[in-house]
């Protein structure tokens, strides 16, 4: 016996990230209840999304070409490489910073334990686009986790070895924080990087 297409409906929303049970089932309510239009929308989009966006093959940015727009820009600076873990971070650093440079998506960090090693994240690549010669700093704008400092450790050690300048963004205390809500690893990154004023 089949299940009823409404559970079905709810299930299928909850692979969203953050969407659990009960915001599952609000979704699918509001699209049956008040906007059939906007959830066939929502299924057309969303089919056409997964079958034509890929992966660029410059920079591992999602893509519907080949090469992202990004990537094909003649206007951005080839000399500068913002290495990043997720396409999110790509988007996130064009719409807040003046970054003129190139990327390019790791989709992850290394995690032995979790089997991604340097081929799950495209180093080949990676180390293949530094041996070319263009590249003259890489940023390196990874996470500050235990396995986002081994894997920054990893992207400077190849970059030296292509004698390519890396760099690592700097960490501390947000824009309008206040230092004594501000947890013990964030102020000690913060006076580690501090800076002449």
């Amino acid at each position: 016996m089949s299940r009823p297409l409404l559970g079905v409906l709810i299930e299928a929303l909850r692979c969203l990230p953050g969407v659990g049970p009960k915001s599952a089932q609000r979704m699918a309510f509001h699209l049956l209840e008040r906007d059939r239009e906007g959830g066939r929308r929502l299924a057309r989009v969303m089919a056409e999304a997964m079958d034509k966006i890929g992966r660029c093959r410059r920079c591992r940015t999602l893509s519907e070409q080949g090469d992202c727009a990004l990537c094909t820009n003649p206007e951005r600076n080839v000399g500068l490489l913002c290495v990043v873990e997720n396409p999110s971070e790509v988007m996130a650093i064009e719409q807040a910073t003046d970054y003129r440079g190139l990327y390019f998506v790791l989709g992850g960090r290394l995690s032995p334990l979790d089997g991604i090693g340097p081929r799950e994240l495209g180093l080949e690549e990676f180390a293949a686009r530094l041996a070319e010669g263009e590249v003259r700093e890489v940023i390196l704008a990874v996470n500050p986790t235990v396995e986002g400092a081994a894997t920054v450790h990893y992207l400077a050690e190849l970059a030296r070895h292509h004698g390519v300048r890396a760099t690592r963004i700097a960490q501390g205390v947000p824009v309008g924080g206040e230092i004594e809500y501000v947890d013990s690893g964030t102020l000690r990154h913060a006076f580690t990087g501090r800076h002449d004023v």
